[in-house]
C-alpha cells in the first residue's frame, strides 16, 4: 500500500489550488484541519473502512459535526474523499495543504526550545533574526525544556540550530570518544 502521504498529496494540491483561485487559504485551513480533527477522532476513525457503514453515512455524519464551519465546496471535498476511500488520509490532506499555503504566503513555522523563558525581545531578536536569514515572514512558538540545561535549539523547516548546553557536550563526547 502507498505511503499516506503520497495518497494525500493530489488531494491537497487540489484543495491549495482551488483556495489559491478563489482567494480562500485561510477558510480553507481551518475546513481542513477541522474535518481531520473529525476523522482522527477515536470512535469516529472505526468506523472508516467498516464494512457495515456506507461512504454516504460517513459523509453525512462528518458533515453534521461540522455544521456551517464547511463551505458548499469543503462539502463536495469530503464527498470527494469518501467516494474515494480517502478520509483515512485527511490528516496528512490538511499537513500537505499547510505546507502549500506557507510556501505561497513566504512564511515558516519555527519552534524554540529554551532552558528558561525567552523574553519577548529575545523572541522578537530572534524572529528578525530568522527573517533575514530565511527570507520569509516568521511564526514562532517558543517552549520550555530545562534538560538543555542553558541555551536554546531552533528549527524552522529544515533548518536546525542547536545552541544548547546540552547539546554541545553531546558533541563534546563524540569528539572525545572519535
Amino acid at each position: 500500500m502507498a505511503e499516506k502521504s503520497t495518497v494525500a498529496r493530489p488531494y491537497a494540491q487540489a484543495a491549495f489550488d482551488l483556495a489559491q483561485e478563489n482567494n480562500d487559504l485561510a477558510t480553507w485551513s481551518e475546513m481542513l484541519q477541522l474535518c481531520a480533527m473529525i476523522v482522527t477522532d477515536e470512535q469516529l476513525s472505526e468506523l472508516i473502512g467498516h464494512p457495515d457503514v456506507s461512504k454516504e453515512a460517513l459523509v453525512e455524519l462528518i458533515l453534521k459535526v461540522a455544521g456551517d464551519r464547511l463551505n458548499t465546496v469543503g462539502r463536495n471535498f469530503i464527498r470527494v474523499l469518501a467516494n474515494n476511500g480517502r478520509l483515512n488520509v485527511l490528516s496528512e490532506i490538511a499537513s500537505l495543504y499547510e505546507q502549500h499555503r506557507a510556501e505561497a504566503e513566504r512564511r515558516i513555522d519555527a519552534e524554540v526550545i529554551s532552558a528558561f523563558p525567552l523574553s519577548d525581545a529575545q523572541q522578537l531578536a530572534l524572529v528578525e533574526s530568522l527573517k533575514k536569514r530565511l527570507g520569509r515572514e516568521i511564526r514562532l512558538t517558543a517552549s520550555i525544556d530545562e534538560s538543555l540545561i542553558g541555551g536554546a535549539i531552533v528549527r524552522a523547516g529544515d533548518l536546525v540550530i542547536d545552541g544548547s548546553v546540552s547539546g554541545h557536550l553531546n558533541k563534546l563526547a563524540q569528539t572525545l570518544i572519535a
